[in-house]
Order: C-alpha cells, then sequence, then structure tokens
C-alpha cells in the first residue's frame, strides 16, 4: 500500500487544531488535520450537560467569526461552542478527516521527517503539530478503595444529578468543575461536600466589565510565567445561569459543608487537612486584589464606571469553616457518590521522540519543541497565561505556523540549490 506524504499532520481536530490548520492556511503550508472522533469531541461528549463557558462570548472567540445568536455578554453552552468550531472549520476549509486514530509518531531513519502509524494507515510528514490539548487523562487520587462500596467518577465523566444513586455526594476539588457541579447538584436538592483546595476567585463582574475584560486591559492575560508558588493553583469561575462570582460562604449558607483538602481514607473514614480557612481567605485576597487593581486603572484612565461598593463586602465565616469536619465517615454521612474534579495528567506515549523532559513533559520554546519539526499547540501557559483559551491559542497557533513555514523555506532554498549544483 502506497504511503501518504503530507507536509504537516496536525493532530486533534478540536479548538488547537482548527487554529492551527486556518493559520497554515495563511502560510501557504500543505497540511493534514486529524480528528480520532469529531471536530471538538470534548466539548460534545466529555462535558456535563449544563456547561457553559467561562468566558463571555466576546471574549472567548477566534478573531475570524463571533458566535453565531448569542450575546456578546452571554456564556454559550457546550452545543454552541461545538457547533461554532464546527462552522469554523467549513469556513476556513480546514482539511480535517475524523474517525483517525493516531497511534504513534517516530522520525523516519535515515531522513527527515516523521511516521504515522494510524488507525486508517501509514502517513508520512515534515512536520507534526501535537494539538491534543491539556485534557488527555482524567487524574483520580489513590485515595478511597474501590471496594469502598461509593461510586467513585472522575468530573469528566459527570453529566447530571439524575444519573448519581441516591444520598450526598462528595467532590473534590474547587476550580471551576467541581464548584460548579457541586452548586447544581445542590441546587438538585443534593445533600453536598465540597473539598476545597488553594484556589484563585475572580470576580465574575466588577463595575458593569466581565473579569475577561478586567484581566485583558490589567494585562493579566498576557502574564509569561506563573507565580512562583502558585503554578497549580485553580481558578474558581463560572458562566453557569448567566454567568456569577463564586462564593463559597453562599454556598455554605445555602447547605453545602465545606472542607479542607482530601488527605486520607481509612476504613471508609475520610480525613482532611485543617486548611479550609486559609485555602477560603486565600481566595478572598485574590478577589479583593482584582477589585484593587481594577479601581487603580478606573482611576489612572478617567473611565466613568459606577462604583460598587457592595462587591467588597465578605460574609462571615460559616460554621463548617470556624468548626472545620476533619473526619467523615461516609456511610454516616449518607455518601454514596464521590466526584474527583482533580485535573488531568498528560499522555504522550504514543509519541516516539526526543520532545519530553524527565517527567514526561514537553520541552518546547512557545510551542516549537526541543524535536525539529515536533510542535505543541493549546498547552497551558504555552506563552502567556491566555494560552489554554480559545482566543488565546488561535494567537500561540500564528507563532507556530510561521515557524513551519519558515523552516519550509530553508528546506526550499536546500533543494534548489542542490538542484543548482550550488
Amino acid at each position: 500500500m502506497a504511503v501518504e506524504e503530507v507536509d504537516t499532520i496536525v493532530i486533534g481536530g478540536g479548538q488547537a487544531g482548527i487554529a492551527m490548520s486556518e493559520h497554515l492556511t495563511d502560510c501557504g503550508v500543505p497540511h493534514l488535520v486529524l480528528e480520532r472522533h469529531r471536530i471538538a469531541e470534548r466539548w460534545r461528549s466529555e462535558r456535563w450537560d449544563s456547561l457553559a463557558m467561562n468566558g463571555p462570548a466576546w471574549h472567548d472567540r477566534f478573531p475570524g467569526m463571533e458566535f453565531p445568536n448569542a450575546h456578546p455578554d452571554s456564556f454559550p453552552n457546550k452545543e454552541a461552542v461545538a457547533a461554532y468550531f464546527e462552522v469554523y472549520a467549513k469556513k476556513i476549509e480546514a482539511p480535517i478527516r475524523c474517525g483517525v486514530n493516531v497511534r504513534t509518531v517516530e522520525r523516519r531513519k535515515g531522513q527527515g521527517g516523521f511516521s504515522l502509524d494510524t488507525s486508517h494507515g501509514r502517513l508520512d510528514a515534515n512536520s507534526v503539530v501535537v494539538a491534543t490539548g491539556a485534557f488527555q487523562t482524567p487524574v483520580i487520587p489513590p485515595i478511597v478503595p474501590e471496594s469502598s462500596g461509593v461510586l467513585q467518577m472522575h468530573s469528566v465523566g459527570y453529566r447530571n444529578p439524575d444519573q448519581l444513586p441516591e444520598g450526598a455526594v462528595l467532590v473534590v476539588g474547587s476550580g471551576s468543575s467541581g464548584v460548579q457541579i457541586a452548586e447544581e447538584l445542590l441546587l438538585a436538592g443534593r445533600r453536598i461536600y465540597l473539598s476545597v483546595g488553594p484556589h484563585e476567585r475572580p470576580p465574575r463582574a466588577y463595575r458593569t466589565r466581565d473579569y475577561c475584560w478586567w484581566l485583558g486591559v490589567l494585562g493579566k492575560w498576557d502574564l509569561e510565567t506563573r507565580v512562583p508558588g502558585r503554578e497549580h493553583i485553580t481558578i474558581a469561575v463560572s458562566g453557569a445561569h448567566g454567568g456569577h462570582t463564586i462564593d463559597f460562604r453562599r454556598l455554605a449558607a445555602a447547605g453545602m459543608t465545606l472542607l479542607g483538602m482530601t488527605e486520607a481514607c481509612e476504613d471508609g473514614t475520610l480525613t482532611f487537612k485543617r486548611d479550609l480557612a486559609e485555602n477560603v481567605a486565600q481566595g478572598d485576597a485574590n478577589y479583593l486584589a482584582v477589585l484593587d487593581e481594577a479601581d487603580a486603572y478606573v482611576r489612572h484612565n478617567g473611565l466613568d464606571l459606577p462604583q460598587e461598593p457592595g462587591a467588597r463586602v465578605i460574609g462571615s465565616d460559616p460554621e463548617c469553616m470556624t468548626n472545620p469536619v476533619l473526619s467523615l465517615n461516609l456511610a454516616d454521612a449518607g455518601v454514596k457518590t464521590i466526584i474527583w474534579a482533580t485535573g488531568y495528567a498528560s499522555d504522550y506515549s504514543w509519541l516516539k521522540v526526543d520532545a519530553f523532559d524527565d517527567q514526561g513533559r514537553p520541552k518546547h520554546q512557545r510551542g516549537v519543541s526541543s524535536e525539529p519539526g515536533i510542535y505543541f499547540l493549546g498547552l497551558p501557559w504555552q506563552s502567556r497565561r491566555g494560552s489554554a483559551f480559545i482566543w488565546g491559542v488561535w494567537h500561540d497557533a500564528k507563532h507556530v505556523a510561521d515557524r513551519i513555514a519558515t523552516q519550509r523555506r530553508y528546506l526550499a532554498y536546500h533543494a534548489a540549490a542542490t538542484a543548482a549544483g550550488r
């Protein structure tokens, strides 16, 4: 069987792969996008039913197209997001092949480029862009044994309250996924325990402007490095129900029991760290710091934005913070389900190239890897804080496409010089 040769292959047909395709086309680079399922599959089948974007429609999009039939300040649901990318791919005539699973990528021996073993045969390419994103392998810490009799699932498997058995639910993780799922279950009448770790909780909006706008004008999206010591801090923000600020005290007042970080499990009893009050206080400090910077920006630039003194009111600490629960017997508490909103790990075992450090993380500079011809796109903090967001990945793709096009020009010169005997 003849081997198909393509100059550049992009692996992944989500937001990163589509953005990459647009810029490769603009640079005149022949390419092919391979997607193992459907376009934007993770938005379709790996998110809960009620998920809405965490950024408003005017902000979280590609520059070339607005969200159709959506108010700029609204938060489109996951179906609208998947449809957006499908329409965008057609708009730019992206050469995407769906249903193609890439099994391995390895450098071709004795010649340049790479060989890809796929579910539809072998393909060869000069360059490969890994646009599979950061959400690859769900992580469930090995804390609660499977023999506990409690249903355990990662947040990627959660869809809606009706899928869970009757009884209380423990949600572990206070980032956007964990807190949104916990709030949905609370509103559905469930008894909810939420394990809260270190986090940031920006205001959903302040002085009539969404926090995405504030982070933009304050230069936060363009930060190139994370604050030391806060590399693994999650962000608690929500676009559900039209968007609102996450307030853990409000959730506690509504009946949710807040817990510190989940520590261990023995004989059906979970133990928690004594860090709940500290974690919530640090989140409050982050929240107030954003308000302080926003107020200073308004003053310095003479903006006519209404003051919002009520935004600075921090409620009193609930009982679960002043007298924290340090252990919880799952059976006695009636907990029948544990949802682990504990993030993802990367799995590049199929990528047989020298592009990773000793911990399996990509070695790269703004997506250009240490292995010539291998590129990454859609990584958190790939070039700046906004890299993992829809608009951020579009800009990162432009840089990667330019690097690929530059390398093609060097190779084209070599071929021409060789043919001319130079």
